[in-house]
């Protein structure tokens, strides 16, 4: 039985270092997509590559997705991500998240005006799950970043399949809020990798006290 634990334990942690290896790649293809320039926007693009797309936003359409509090110079404040349609001259529509605002901003958000150049990541489009938040139409409040689902209920029959995060430093006027870098996932598989080793090592330890003892008597 120790052998058959034992070698379960050592199993779980080798794949643990592959896994290791096998995100420590991503994170470096992450890493060389965010520090290379901007591609042009594909007819399908890849998810998380970084594109740019030149249109006009449409701020008479905006809503807002998620919920997150931030620090900012006026002290704790909730707010969500800003989502404008930006219409282009070839193609539909592209939901994009312009970044994070207050829900109560003491200042003015930055809107351009004319044809503007977005820089950013995609987004793959998502579906509500069984415990997602219930969106709020009418209020144009969305908790699931279903991209069609949003452009139907902002009017527009045919969106991108996608959104663009936007990527880059605040406006001058501070608010919306980029986003800074391209999304990592978390990296934890090493400490994982070493606790059951530990459990390994634990393992064998107890088992020499045991058999020692086991021996004397």
């Amino acid at each position: 039985m120790a052998l058959a634990m034992l070698a379960v334990l050592l199993a779980i942690g080798t794949w643990q270092i592959e896994r290791l290896h096998w995100k420590e790649r991503i994170l470096a293809r992450i890493a060389h997509a965010e520090a290379a320039p901007p591609a042009p926007l594909a007819s399908e693009p890849d998810p998380f590559s970084k594109v740019q797309v030149t249109g006009h936003l449409r701020p008479d359409l905006a809503a807002t997705y998620g919920a997150d509090v931030r620090e900012t110079p006026m002290g704790t404040q909730l707010g969500a991500d800003l989502i404008e349609p930006l219409e282009r001259e070839a193609g539909d529509p592209i939901l994009v998240d312009r970044g994070w605002v207050p829900g109560k901003p003491t200042r003015p958000i930055a809107q351009p005006h004319g044809d503007v150049t977005v820089e950013g990541y995609v987004r793959p489009s998502e579906t509500p799950g069984l415990f997602s938040a219930t969106d709020n139409v009418a209020a144009r409040q969305f908790f699931t970043l279903n991209a069609p689902a949003i452009g139907a209920a902002l009017g527009l029959p045919r969106v991108a399949p996608f959104v663009l995060v936007a990527l880059g430093p605040p406006p001058s006027e501070g608010y919306p809020e980029p986003a800074h870098h391209l999304p990592r996932p978390p990296n934890n598989h090493l400490s994982y990798a070493i606790t059951w080793y530990g459990l390994a090592v634990g393992l064998v330890v107890i088992f020499v006290l045991w058999a020692r003892r086991a021996l004397n008597e």
